[in-house]
């Protein structure tokens, strides 16, 4: 849409910003409230960078797993975030209905969303992954 600066380079500035410069002047609920302000825009940062290849890897996963009920292939942000949400609706209902308590899916499943969590606690909070990185969960 526009050239530079780019969403993700006004994101940080504002965030080095109240990292830099507000968070040490302000004492108290304000410098809370700037800590929590610059948490916000680097799990937003994250989401940007990340977004499109982790919603693209999960709808493969969910592919292999459900097959032809895990939709179509695209390449429309909108798209693919619908397609995932409702592979995983179904998913749900597959586990619900006791699909993965036993045989050869059931490890396939877990393995989907053990790499669905730790792809959202790379965005949300990676320091919960921790040093050891997603070997940690």
């Amino acid at each position: 849409m526009h050239d530079r600066p780019t969403a993700l380079e006004l994101l940080e500035a504002v965030r080095h910003f109240l990292e830099a410069e507000a968070m040490p002047a302000l004492e108290g609920t304000k410098k809370f409230h700037a800590r929590v302000a610059a948490n916000v825009l680097a799990i937003v940062a994250r989401e940007l960078r990340s977004e499109s290849a982790q919603l693209s890897a999960e709808r493969q996963r969910l592919r292999d797993l459900l097959g032809e009920g895990a939709g179509e292939s695209t390449h429309d942000q909108a798209e693919l975030k619908r397609g995932v949400r409702s592979a995983t609706k179904l998913l749900c209902e597959r586990i619900r209905s006791g699909d993965a308590d036993a045989g050869a899916w059931r490890p396939a499943v877990f393995a989907h969303v053990r790499q669905t969590v730790i792809d959202k606690l790379a965005v949300a909070n990676p320091k919960f992954l921790g040093a050891g990185g997603e070997d940690g969960l």
